[in-house]
Order: structure tokens, then sequence, then C-alpha cells
């Protein structure tokens, strides 16, 4: 189970699934199929990205031309676009008179092989920058989407960039990109573990706690004004905290508990009005489901082992965890109000860290091998088992990107540990965190609203 809670890169995907069952194993896990892996093939589309026309009062090509290169390198982090080099362009290179609306010379962009042409203005003054675009689809000469966006003009152009970027992936493959989310994680560079928060390319790192304790665990609520993480502020003892985007300090969330319950972790639900909480009297720790702020709290396991590390299912209506009643550390299935428990690992004899991905389809989890850890999927039946991400340098804490598309972790694999992505569907995985001290225990947060 995760620690705190009580090979050169291979990145595959199971795809195939034959029909064979070993006899020898437990009748639980009779009838598991036999896997064939198959590496990942990812659809990568070309776009052809113009300089911005600048429609302020004072416009600068300066800025149009940083804008173009904030848009480019978010469409480039999706994984599903490569952006071609301007100086290929036999259109434009930059956008001319947006307002009125012209239909593009879709011959001059397929010409160079560019599947989408992305074209816009931009807007500064005093109190705002707006960005306006349109997506082309090149190859039927069909306009996607055209959108407009607006933020106060103290804030980084960039982030209306990702907006944008993420909005003309959804366009192309029907599922949004998370070029403008944000991932949560802990890191010690400072002396103490505190939580931080970063862009999901790794920019914008800033600290979310400063208290001097040990802070751990950090995980969202669903609609990203809020993180909820483990602290030992409190007496020395360890509590759930939330910290409140803007709006006030960290705090206690469970003041009203029994002070004989330890809190270790919580993760809210898919809705946001409930969470699951692991938390101990001094004995084995036990999985329990309360509402924020609430003092009633439900009971889900009872057991004399460790059960802990709860992940929701999207629907709300399960949740996968990590229990030692086999005699070691497997991955469970319950219903929320903690009936119909099911084992579904059976490989390995080490496997902890669930998180359920987005779509539903699968439930990462770490896995020892050798002296390591190495991160597999699982599907919530338990019926396929496959290696993601293996490494002779552990790779631990998966958590997957709100659109099921990527999945950050944390490895040691420069001698400190660091936050990485990974792109499911193959690639290598990027490292987002540098520097001195060790970053661990990534969270990755929603969609922005």
């Amino acid at each position: 189970m995760r620690r705190g809670e009580g090979r050169a890169g291979c990145v595959v995907l199971a795809w195939l699934v034959l029909a064979a069952a070993c006899s020898a194993l437990p009748a639980a896990a009779q009838q598991r199929p036999a896997i064939v892996v198959t590496p990942g093939k990812r659809q990568v589309f070309k776009a052809a990205v113009q300089s911005f026309e600048d429609v302020s009062g004072a416009p600068s090509r300066e800025r149009a031309m940083g804008f173009r290169q904030a848009l480019s390198d978010a469409l480039a982090y999706s994984s599903v676009f490569e952006t071609i080099d301007p100086k290929a362009f036999l259109g434009p290179q930059e956008t001319t008179d947006f307002a009125a609306g012209r239909p593009i010379a879709c011959g001059d962009w397929t010409t160079i092989g560019t599947d989408a042409l992305i074209e816009g203005e931009i807007r500064f003054d005093q109190k705002h920058f707006a960005a306006e675009f349109r997506a082309w689809d090149t190859a039927r000469c069909r306009r996607l989407i055209r959108k407009r966006y607006r933020q106060e003009a103290g804030l980084d152009p960039g982030i209306l960039a990702k907006r944008i970027a993420d909005d003309v992936v959804a366009a192309f493959i029907g599922v949004r990109g998370v070029s403008s989310t944000e991932i949560a994680f802990v890191s010690d560079r400072r002396g103490n573990k505190e939580i931080y928060v970063m862009d999901a390319d790794g920019g914008r790192q800033r600290a979310v706690t400063a208290n001097g304790s040990i802070n751990n665990f950090p995980g969202w609520s669903p609609n990203g004004d809020s993180i909820v993480f483990t602290s030992y502020r409190h007496h020395n003892q360890p509590n759930i905290f939330i910290s409140t985007r803007g709006k006030s300090a960290p705090r206690r969330l469970l003041t009203g508990m029994d002070p004989n319950l330890s809190q270790y972790r919580a993760v809210f639900n898919p809705v946001g009005d409930r969470l699951a909480v692991v938390m101990t009297t001094g004995g084995p720790s036990e999985i329990y489901s309360v509402r924020p702020g609430a003092r009633k709290i439900r009971r889900l396991t009872r057991n004399k082992v460790i059960d802990v590390s709860p992940t929701w299912s999207p629907n709300g209506e399960q949740i996968a965890f990590v229990s030692d009643r086999a005699g070691a550390p497997h991955i469970y299935v319950m219903d929320a109000d903690g009936g119909n428990v099911r084992r579904i690992t059976y490989n390995g004899s080490y496997n902890t860290g669930p998180v359920w991905s987005p779509d539903g389809k699968w439930i990462a989890y770490e896995t020892r091998v050798g002296g390591q850890f190495d991160i597999w999927l699982i599907d919530p039946e338990g019926t396929v088992n496959v290696p993601l991400i293996t490494h002779p340098s552990s790779d631990e804490a998966p958590s997957w990107s709100p659109n099921s598309r990527k999945i950050a972790f944390s490895s040691v694999r420069r001698g400190l540990a660091d936050v990485y992505v990974q792109d499911i569907e193959g690639g290598p995985p990027r490292r987002l965190t540098r520097g001195k001290g060790n970053s661990t225990s990534p969270g990755w947060g929603p969609f922005p609203r």
C-alpha cells in the first residue's frame, strides 16, 4: 500500500483478449483471460497556427507572436497535434481582417499536409485581454469551432492559449484537451513536505501550503475550487485539511470527528458532496464515508486488516481500494455503501495506489516488480491486467488526466523524485518538476470551468 498511509521505459496497452484460463488459480481468479499486449499507436494531426491579429489600441507583433508560440506549445502538449513551421506556409502566416469572417483557401493548407488551421485575433486594454479564434478542418474545408475568451489583463495570456488548444482538440477528436488543467503535488524543495500546484505542462509552480509541517495526498474537489490534503499541523496528528482557491486559508475539514480518530486521507466523490476517508483509532485503518463538514460518518470496511487508498468510480457508485486481507496488499472494489466487495488483482504480490480513470475504463495502480514499482492498468472487472509504465527506477502514485488520455506519476529516475506525465497511447514520459527536493503524490485536477 502507499507509503505514508499505513528497463528503459516501456509503454504498452492491451487491446486484444484471448479466452484462456488457468485451472491452478483460485476460484475467484479462474476464467481470467490471457493477454495480448500491443504498443499503443497515436493519431497525430498536423496544425497550422497563424499569428493572431492584434486589434488592440497599440498592437504589438511581438505579443502576437508570443501568443502563437503559447498556443502551439499547448497543442503539442495534447499529443494530438504537431504544429507546422510557419516558414512552410503557402497561406498567410498572420491572420488579417479576422472580423470579416472570410473563408480560407483550403488548398493552400492541404498542399503542405495540414489537417487543421487555427486563426484568430487578440485584444488588450487596461482591464482585459481577449482572444477569439476559428479552427478549420482543412481536408473538408469546414470550420469546426469559433469561440471567444476574456480574462483580467494582469493574468498570463498563455492561460487563454491553453483553453483554445483544448477546444481545438475537442473539435477534432471529441475529447477535450488538458493543457489548461492543473496538477497538485507534494514537494520538500524548501525543507518540509508542502502542497504545490502547477499547470499540466509543469509551468507556474506555486505553493498552496507553507505551514512547516508534513502535508501529503492532495486531491481536488470536482469543481476545481478546492484541494483536500492530509496535514500534521494540528497537534502533530494527521487531519484532513482543505484549501479553497482564493477564498480562505487552509483549514481543517472534518472538525466534528471523534478526536481519537486519526484522519489519513480523503478523496471527493464525483459530485463533491461526500468524501471517502481513511481513518483509524490506533488499530488497522478503515475506510469511511462522510459529508464535508459533517459529524456523522458511515463505516464502509470492517476488518482486522489494513484498508486504504480509496478511489471513486466516475459514476460514484463504486470505490476501489487496497486491502491486505488476503495476506498482501491487493486491489478490491466495493459498492459505495461498502457492500459487494470483490478482489480484482491476482498478479503480483504487492499492489497499491489505485486510481479510477474518468472514463471508467481502467484502474491504474502500482505493483512491485523485483525491487521497484511499476504502473499497471486493470479494468474494473479484473479481466484485463497489463503494464503501462515500467522502468528500472520506481514509478509510483499514478493520477489520471480528466480526459483519461494521460497519467501523471512520480519517479526517482534522476535520483530525486519528480512528477512525470505519460501519454497512455505511447511516447516518452515528460518530466514536469526539476531542481532541488523531491516531488511526489501528483493529483490531476478537473477541467477548468
